[in-house]
């Protein structure tokens, strides 16, 4: 099973919820950080790093001794990746989506790809608890590709734990699509009801079952409760504004390290999710 841990805004508690839900666990369970432009799994983690690997993507590159100016590869893109100006051919590789399609279309056969470095994937391990994130390289724009690299790293052996990035666009759909259950993430605020609400719009197009934890449950007010009620968006566990936890987090400690008797709250989190998963 794939569960995602999403939020339509950063600060919401995601990371939390995630790295204390995996540690509750303890054992055949994996996480991927998939918020690559700024992973911090590892932060509460701590893994033994295995393998770094650079990841790079496929861009075109054009033999202009070959190319007779066909303009067919400009045509077809639509990113303007690649575009004939004059007797020139440009391509510019941080606009490109590596479709190949003006490889496909190259009559004379003379675009070939070379690869553009996206960023970096680094694996560990901490005792029983399998680890993937990834780095996106800084001035990248495009982090899904990075996203899904990650991904391709889940294991079907384990129970999987995406911490997705932040907010609603492609991003967070990448790293959520296809998996088994979003674990929604919000506080009760009205930045976070108003972001909550862009969230479970995204999630409910991609039909996938979901519900959600309140984190700083005893502060703001009770309208993200009554969001919830309206939406039939099942809340199961709420955690409380408490300076144990916040020095915990400050410490890169995972809470329920610090706090053992939340260890069960987070099984019983589980044994819910299993439950509305199938």
């Amino acid at each position: 099973m794939i569960i995602s841990v999403a939020s339509g805004k950063g600060g919401t508690g995601k990371t939390t919820v995630a790295t204390n839900l995996a540690i509750s666990l303890e054992s055949d369970v994996q996480i991927l950080d998939c918020d690559v432009e700024e992973p911090n799994c590892h932060l509460f983690i701590a893994p033994v790093i295995e393998e770094v690997r650079t990841i790079t993507t496929p861009v075109p590159k054009v033999d202009e001794e070959g190319c007779t100016l066909c303009r067919k590869c400009a045509e077809i893109c639509q990113f303007k990746a690649i575009v004939v100006i004059g007797e020139t051919v440009l391509s510019f590789p941080e606009l490109c989506h590596s479709c190949g399609g003006c490889m496909e279309v190259c009559p004379e056969k003379v675009i070939t790809e070379a690869g553009r470095e996206l960023g970096v994937i680094e694996r560990g391990h901490r005792n029983g608890l399998d680890f993937v994130h990834g780095r996106l390289r800084v001035g990248e724009a495009m982090s899904p590709p990075l996203i899904r690299k990650v991904r391709s790293f889940a294991r079907s052996d384990m129970l999987t734990i995406i911490d997705a990035p932040p907010g609603t666009s492609c991003p967070v759909i990448t790293a959520v699509k296809g998996t088994d259950f979003v674990l929604m993430v919000t506080e009760p605020t009205p930045f976070g009801l108003h972001d909550l609400n862009l969230a479970l719009e995204a999630v409910k197009i991609l039909g996938i079952p979901r519900a959600l934890v309140i984190n700083r449950s005893d502060m703001g007010d009770d309208q993200v409760r009554a969001y919830a009620e309206r939406e039939n968006l099942p809340i199961l566990m709420e955690i409380p504004f408490d300076r144990r936890i916040a020095e915990a987090y400050s410490r890169g400690k995972p809470f329920v390290e610090v706090m053992p008797e939340w260890k069960e709250t987070f099984l019983e989190l589980y044994r819910h999710i299993e439950e509305m998963a199938g």
